[in-house]
């Protein structure tokens, strides 16, 4: 296998060692290459003023940022490997919407997060107290062959996104976005259940 065409692997970039403290079904979920999988659970989600703006000024980007205020939304997540990434699909009830990334490798090794509309963020991937976090390190725009990097008080926010097991085939998925000089912009968190 060519290994430009490699699925994502998780594992290589955070170290076998600290992939083998993550829990099993962890393990399961974000392995390389894995299939397609939809799981559903509630979302408590809030965001400040800022965090409203900074949504409604980035929709046309189609951001990930979810400007809302509510608690129970029914949320549906679909999970796919797509060539050498893997696409993260949210649905929000209640009228929320609709959200779609993709995390990939980029082509320094690290790892990203890119919207459809070229918005995104280099990440770094690694283990703590037995769960899976994703934290910015800078975000981007993509425009045609051009990268335009964002300056950090213009941004949202160091994001921080933690995937905790709970054991019997649920986990616990929390975001958060916290601003250098405004504080948190954006809190999602809720529990989802692996598929049947």
């Amino acid at each position: 296998m060519n290994p430009a065409a490699a699925p994502l692997d998780l594992s290589a970039l955070i170290g076998h060692q600290a992939w083998a403290r993550l829990p099993a079904a962890v393990q399961r979920r974000f392995a390389a290459g894995h299939a397609p999988a939809t799981y559903r659970g509630l979302m408590d989600m809030r965001c400040s003023r800022l965090g409203r703006m900074l949504a409604w000024l980035v929709k046309p980007l189609k951001s990930p940022l979810a400007a809302a205020n509510a608690q129970d939304i029914p949320t549906t997540v679909r999970v796919s490997a797509v060539g050498t990434g893997v696409v993260w699909e949210r649905h929000f009830d209640d009228g929320v919407g609709y959200v779609c990334s993709t995390k990939e490798l980029a082509s320094d090794g690290g790892l990203q997060e890119r919207t459809r509309g070229g918005l995104g963020m280099a990440l770094h991937v690694f283990e703590q107290d037995g769960a899976l976090v994703f934290q910015s390190q800078r975000y981007f725009l993509d425009v045609g062959r051009l990268r335009i990097a964002m300056p950090r008080l213009l941004s949202p926010g160091t994001c921080r996104v933690e995937h905790r097991d709970l054991g019997h085939g649920r986990f616990r998925f929390t975001l958060s976005m916290t601003h250098p000089v405004l504080g948190e912009t954006f809190h999602q968190t809720g529990v989802f259940a692996d598929p049947v």
